[in-house]
């Protein structure tokens, strides 16, 4: 299957504005995983899970088909970056305690991945795929968000609606682990907002493909909406995780 390349036209804003995973989902997979020494992180970006595994286990191995976002990705003792996709060659079959893929499930070829996965899983491992939809901060922010998306949708990949279903139609091998809710929360001024609205591969695409900019009326709507650009106000996204033992 062929990279689909959704982000690296826009890496800086991605690496910049992309919201932190909540400590308590990296602390809940790693409660579940009878050993702490190897996760493959698959899918990394710029390594906003990777770095936050890092604290939870000796190695992270991170992938990612795009050299401009690992380009943005921080170090970490313990981590290292590869410029793959959906397998990961460097891995030793039976040897890796967790796989994640967070909020990059549905850009792979889920069957390559389940086959990749199962060749290095050590016994009784934990594989966990996660994504988040759109963002909630109040009544009328999200309205123009909502407005804004929708706008968006010839410009959307077709991928996006597994993350609008939550997964709920991809495969995902293993035996299901019941996952408790979580929900990732950030306080942002309106500049980092805008900023994380821009790393959308839906804005990426229509600026690339019409020369048009779509936040440009959003960002005035948004503005009136908002209040004081400098306010900070607490933005949140519910997760969705699927988790299975190998």
């Amino acid at each position: 299957m062929a990279f689909k390349d959704h982000f690296s036209r826009q890496a800086t804003d991605y690496a910049a504005s992309r919201p932190s995973y909540p400590p308590a989902l990296l602390a809940w997979l790693a409660g579940q995983c009878a050993r702490r020494d190897l996760v493959w992180d698959a899918g990394c970006g710029s390594g906003q899970a990777s770095v936050a595994l890092g604290g939870h286990f000796a190695r992270v191995e991170a992938s990612d088909p795009s050299r401009e976002q690992l380009a943005g990705a921080v170090a970490h003792p313990g981590l290292r970056y590869h410029v793959a996709a959906e397998q990961l060659p460097a891995l030793a079959d039976g040897t890796v305690d967790l796989i994640t893929a967070a909020q990059a499930y549905h850009w792979f070829d889920q069957a390559a991945f389940a086959a990749e996965a199962r060749r290095v899983a050590a016994h009784d491992s934990v594989l966990a795929v996660w994504t988040y939809n759109l963002p909630a901060v109040d009544t009328g922010i999200d309205a123009v968000v909502a407005a804004l998306y929708d706008d968006l949708g010839p410009w959307w990949p077709p991928e996006r609606r597994h993350v609008e279903d939550g997964y709920a139609h991809l495969p995902l091998p293993g035996r299901p682990l019941p996952a408790p809710p979580f929900v990732m929360a950030a306080a942002w001024d309106l500049p980092r907002f805008v900023g994380y609205l821009a790393s959308w591969s839906a804005v990426a695409a229509c600026r690339a493909g019409s020369g048009h900019d779509p936040l440009a009326a959003g960002k005035r709507e948004l503005a009136s909406a908002w209040g004081p650009s400098a306010r900070s106000r607490l933005v949140s996204w519910p997760l969705t995780v699927r988790a299975a033992r190998l």
